[in-house]
């Protein structure tokens, strides 16, 4: 029997269990100076194999809709910091300080790529687009997000962290990887496409490494010490706040705007989601170890939320789209 789309993942899965393993046995000592040394190449792979992914013929098929991009990227990187912010005073008291940290920093993250355009097929809306926009917000948050980390989180992170120095080093082990990557493309593709199952293994692996090597410090840190159970249950509502409006904005903008209903497909799965695989990266470059198990905990739980509601709504959209064909025939 297939599995209920309200039901986790098993990457989603897998996450949890990362989690509880570095609850119970974080890495210390020279094991945890190895994996800290071992994540900066592994985030480095990751980013590589995104670059050589990237077709750029799809992205060129979709590059002209300059108004759904526009949208999206100031979706992604306006209106949801503009959120944390406003609804702060409101919203911190359900969690801690530490927490709501995570959560204007996943406020601050570009939008996700595969799961975006995957439910932009199944719910029947604008693929070229939505690659195009999905793609280029990985991007320009390599530039935008250390920015806005500065702008939001002014004191958060490593005593050392400031815009140029995040940039700069996010350039160096996210973008340059990228960069070569998408070069190798056209050696490359063939290889990636016959071992497509096998090297989504690797990329989730990655994310799962770090996942781990950031809690792992964390937990010797104190976090859960620092993390009661209410606050947990808090961050639940919060993350389903902010998603909640996220999705009604972008759903009213692009039918204010007048976009077809298939860029408005695009628009709602393109501007209301926000990257793990980009997110825990970039926690791990932007602030200190320590910092970054809890900074990532916000964004994990959003990012079951977004499959769960993104899921279900995607359905929502074929089924009114057969529904409308139908009743043109």
């Amino acid at each position: 029997m297939a599995r209920s789309r309200l039901l986790p993942d098993n990457f989603t899965l897998a996450l949890l269990a990362t989690v509880f393993l570095a609850s119970w046995l974080p890495a210390t000592g020279g094991v945890g100076a190895f994996l800290e040394h071992a994540t900066t190449a592994v985030v480095a792979l990751l980013f590589f194999m995104h670059g050589a992914k990237l077709s750029r013929q799809a992205v060129l098929a979709g590059i002209g809709h300059w108004r759904l991009h526009l949208l999206v990227v100031v979706s992604t990187f306006a209106l949801f910091p503009v959120l944390g912010l406003l609804l702060r005073p409101v919203l911190q008291p359900l969690v801690t300080p530490e927490l709501y940290v995570g959560v204007l920093f996943l406020c601050v993250l570009p939008a996700t790529v595969q799961s975006a355009i995957a439910f932009t097929a199944v719910a029947g809306g604008n693929m070229a687009a939505a690659v195009c926009s999905a793609s280029a917000s990985t991007l320009l948050g390599i530039f935008i997000t250390p920015v806005l980390v500065s702008v939001v989180l002014p004191q958060a992170g490593s005593a050392e962290h400031d815009v140029l120095g995040g940039i700069l080093r996010i350039m160096l082990q996210l973008m340059l990887p990228f960069v070569a990557g998408h070069l190798l493309r056209p050696w490359l593709a063939g290889f990636m496409g016959r071992h497509a199952a096998a090297l989504k293994y690797v990329d989730q692996g990655s994310v799962l490494l770090v996942v781990y090597t950031a809690f792992s410090a964390a937990v010797v840190g104190g976090l859960w010490k620092l993390l009661p159970l209410p606050a947990l249950a808090g961050l639940l509502v919060v993350c389903a706040v902010i998603l909640g409006l996220a999705l009604g904005a972008t759903t009213w903008l692009a039918r204010r705007l007048g976009f077809s209903r298939e860029d408005e497909i695009t628009i709602v799965f393109c501007g209301s989601k926000k990257s793990l695989v980009s997110g825990v990266p970039m926690a791990k470059v932007l602030f200190d170890s320590q910092s970054a198990g809890a900074i990532v905990l916000p964004l994990m739980v959003f990012h079951q939320m977004q499959l769960m509601v993104c899921a279900v709504l995607a359905q929502r959209y074929a089924r009114l789209g057969r529904e409308a064909a139908a009743t043109q025939e």
